[in-house]
């Protein structure tokens, strides 16, 4: 880690106590700031408050006051998730106090290599196979980060000018960056995400673009070739364009063709080989093998990683068998192209679980999908009704309304025969009936087990 002397003795306002958020501020300590932390929740352990405290963070909690403007902060170091519009956070941007995120902050002091993932949908599978991918060669370390779970801001601070970080990085992350600028970026698709945040898909895009905004020629950008939309995108780069194509619309790069993986000239597998199922999991892995080839990884390496990677928790997860019936978790599935792509991912019937929090859209694109792949379909949660309507047109034959996840897993195995598959792709986020996907899904793990007296695999 390079030293922060651009900190030193600089007063700093973290918004946002989350991890993220504490990480940073202890960073920032570290590094000779005068910090303050602001949440507007009352903390439920004390401990890690009077933690911060000993480290001489200052904490406020319970609301975020407006008397904080007037405090003369040189910097704000925000949680990503909290939304610009918020009036404290809008209140420094008017002030012309630079408004930034903890990845911000962990690019300025990182002075190795850095590859930044983004995207709409596959970050976190294509984060993953790519670190796999360069650890099995790497003669220095290698740290996943960032939106994965683990804030970047905490790994910096393990690193040297030899090693890599491949961090996952979402539009929230990205907005609040101004120096940010990755070795080399992927772009592994741009749908229409987190609208009620971005207010305009145009800025939900221009987001997802801050990822290659300060590359140079030196630099690369991997980039979904597969919509012509992305190709357009792809110029607004200074870095080397590097395509990967699913449908074989560029051979310049990674791509797919009558079945098989390439790089360029060179073949690297077959896709059936692939451990983790669906086209957009064969998106995932040609994004990673770009990656991979350019920073000189072999085919071997690359192959064992695809033919073993078993897909991260929560994302088209594997969970168990039983009696015929194949079990997944794909929890991590909050919007509609995910589930679009895990439906797509299956050649048997599925009895689905889906729903979960009512963003005011409806569920129109996936009819074809519902159509094609779903025989049963068990609803929870706010955007139950919305669902169900999306499925009587698909023709769905069972359309059942229920509790939650948990309550659903019977009743999908009741729906169900040997052969099918019983998936939870909830289509939408989590918050109505948990704090975040990740115990949707553990939920839904748990729920299984004790249907069918095994553990997850």
């Amino acid at each position: 880690m390079k030293q922060g002397s651009n900190y030193q003795n600089k007063k700093i306002l973290v918004i946002g106590l989350g991890k993220s958020g504490a990480s940073v501020a202890k960073l920032l300590v570290k590094l000779g700031a005068n910090v303050t932390i602001n949440d507007k929740q009352k903390p439920s352990d004390n401990q890690q408050i009077i933690g911060l405290e000993k480290l001489g963070i200052k904490v406020i909690t319970g609301s975020h006051p407006l008397s904080l403007l007037d405090e003369q902060f040189e910097l704000v170091v925000k949680n990503p998730g909290i939304p610009y519009d918020n009036p404290l956070v809008a209140g420094f941007i008017e002030r012309k106090v630079p408004v930034i995120t903890d990845v911000e902050v962990a690019a300025t002091l990182f002075d190795g290599t850095l590859v930044g993932v983004t995207g709409s949908n596959g970050k976190t599978t294509t984060t993953t196979m790519i670190t796999k991918m360069l650890t099995r060669q790497a003669e220095n370390k290698v740290f996943d980060a960032g939106n994965i779970g683990i804030p970047i801001s905490q790994v910096v601070q393990k690193t040297d000018s030899n090693d890599t970080i491949v961090v996952e990085l979402s539009s929230f992350q990205l907005v609040g960056t101004k120096t940010l600028r990755p070795h080399i970026a992927v772009i592994t698709n741009i749908f229409s995400n987190h609208l009620d945040y971005h207010k305009t898909r145009a800025n939900y895009v221009n987001a997802k673009m801050k990822i290659t905004a300060n590359q140079t020629n030196s630099d690369y950008l991997v980039i979904n070739w597969d919509n012509s939309e992305w190709q357009e995108l792809s110029k607004q780069t200074k870095a080397q364009v590097i395509p990967f194509s699913r449908l074989g619309k560029s051979k310049s790069g990674a791509y797919e063709s009558d079945g098989k993986l390439y790089w360029r000239d060179e073949l690297i597998m077959n896709a059936a080989e692939i451990k983790v199922v669906g086209d957009h999991n064969i998106e995932n892995a040609l994004a990673a093998i770009a990656v991979a080839k350019i920073q000189g990884i072999t085919t071997e390496n690359i192959v064992h990683v695809l033919k073993t990677f078993g897909g991260v928790r929560h994302r088209m997860q594997f969970v168990l068998e039983d009696n015929g019936r194949q079990f997944y978790n794909d929890s991590k599935a909050t919007d509609i192209e995910a589930t679009q792509m895990a439906l797509k991912g299956f050649q048997q019937p599925v009895i689905l679980l889906a729903g979960g929090l009512d963003r005011g859209y409806t569920f129109e694109k996936l009819i074809p999908a519902f159509r094609e792949h779903v025989k049963a379909i068990i609803l929870f949660g706010e955007a139950a009704d919305k669902l169900a309507d999306a499925a009587k047109q698909a023709g769905v034959t069972h359309i059942v309304s229920t509790k939650d996840c948990t309550t659903g897993v019977p009743l999908a195995v009741k729906y169900s025969e040997a052969g099918d598959v019983i998936l939870l792709s909830p289509a939408n986020a989590s918050w109505d009936q948990f704090p975040n996907f990740e115990v949707r899904g553990d939920t839904y793990i748990k729920a299984v087990e004790q249907l069918t007296g095994k553990k997850e695999e």
